[in-house]
């Protein structure tokens, strides 16, 4: 597949500093803005190779290593996919979707680590609860979630992605392995009803504890009748909560999990071409079919779009329960394969290079020179990279931001 001509990257460098005078920018959304801008330029320095064999010199500019860049995704997919391969066992695998309904958005939107935590810990007490009922399949299971939070069209539409096991550890004998059908998990109804009652329950104590933030544009939230309303009348709403068709086997989880895991908002690969001051991008329209078709904004609409979903400071969006719960993952693993009679996974290789790691996990060789696809690179010359943080300068409206690295999020002020 050929590289696209048009990236996020000239989005932003193009009409960054228009959207920067336009619009607020917080500190996160600015420094992943700079970041793009900056990924695989001089700025950020690199090295030169020349081919041993036809002469041919290779600049190579370092990347940024942003999560939310669409061009540094590849080697950490590639690697978390590696270490997820490690851990699949002989059980059935179901893939689940979870999602908040959009009368939520606005509370999302001015709260979103609170309100991302909420959905993970809904998520997996819903997964975890429903599936160690002994009514229904009475195991102790694992599961892995990712969080997205965006539509196809780039819109906020918060939802999670579980990849489950369907079988675990009795929740009664520790020693006794029990297993789901090969075609069905868990009773659906219970299972959203479940997921729905927790994420309410646990959004209503943060509400007494003062936790959440009310800007102007949600201020009549912050009284308790109207927050109430809110709770009330998401509380009857449908959610949407459902089990697609399990996994044929571990070879298609692993296929999954290379798509889905390491996602952003709007990918390189969906931008058409620029016109003028407008962007053409790809989406799939799930309310007709799921069919591909093009959608033409602004080129600031389109990095609104994309700042929607700029995760907050170190926010985990990839999180584990159960038996694949970090502290314990080691030893549960072993349990199982002792149970199901499993021998353990070979040892991670050595200590390896880039080059060397770059080849093992996406079969492409670095080294190789792509002139005359014989010789082999070699390194002449270096430029140091910058620090990042040195390179980013504030926005040129508003306050000036706080520095990059205080992990602290103002949430304003408490609830009365």
């Amino acid at each position: 597949m050929d590289a696209p001509q048009l990236d996020v990257a000239d989005i932003f460098r193009d009409f960054g500093d228009a959207y920067r005078k336009r619009h607020p920018v917080s500190r996160q959304q600015h420094a992943v803005m700079r970041a793009i801008e900056l990924c695989r330029t001089p700025t950020l320095g690199g090295h030169v190779f020349r081919c041993d064999s036809c002469g041919a010199q290779q600049h190579v500019h370092n990347s940024c290593g942003n999560r939310h860049c669409p061009k540094c995704q590849t080697i950490p997919r590639a690697q978390w996919v590696h270490d997820r391969e490690r851990e699949l066992l002989p059980v059935p695998y179901f893939h689940v979707v979870a999602t908040l309904p959009h009368t939520l958005h606005p509370l999302t939107l001015a709260n979103p680590r609170l309100v991302y935590d909420l959905l993970f810990k809904a998520t997996h007490r819903a997964l975890v609860n429903t599936a160690a009922n002994p009514e229904f399949l009475g195991a102790r299971i694992g599961a892995a979630t990712v969080l997205h939070t965006w539509s196809s069209r780039g819109g906020l539409h918060p939802h999670t992605h579980s990849i489950v096991q369907g079988a675990g550890p009795c929740v009664e004998d520790d020693d006794r392995w029990v297993s789901a059908h090969s075609d069905y998990f868990v009773p659906l109804e219970v299972l959203t009803a479940t997921f729905k009652k927790s994420f309410l329950d646990a959004l209503e104590k943060a509400y007494r504890r003062s936790e959440i933030y009310f800007p102007d544009k949600i201020r009549e939230l912050e009284h308790p009748a109207c927050f109430n309303d809110l709770l009330d009348g998401t509380r009857f709403k449908d959610w949407v909560v459902y089990v697609k068709p399990p996994f044929s086997g571990p070879e298609e989880v692993i296929e999954y999990l290379g798509r889905y895991t390491h996602r952003v908002a709007i990918s390189n690969e969906r931008l058409v071409r620029r016109e003028d001051e407008y962007v053409l991008f790809r989406y799939k329209d799930y309310q007709r079919g799921g069919r591909w078709r093009t959608d033409r904004v602004h080129g600031c609409e389109l990095i609104r779009r994309f700042l929607l979903h700029v995760l907050p400071y170190r926010f985990v969006r990839i999180r584990y329960c159960g038996q694949l719960a970090n502290r314990f993952r080691k030893q549960n693993l072993a349990h199982a394969r002792s149970l199901l009679g499993v021998p353990p996974p070979p040892s991670p290789p050595a200590k390896e290079t880039a080059v060397e790691r770059c080849l093992r996990l996406t079969g492409k060789d670095l080294s190789r020179c792509p002139v005359c696809d014989e010789g082999r690179l070699v390194l002449r010359s270096s430029t140091p990279r910058p620090r990042l943080s040195e390179l980013i300068v504030r926005p040129r409206h508003g306050k000036a931001l706080a520095p990059l690295a205080n992990p602290r999020v103002s949430r304003g002020p408490p609830a009365r």
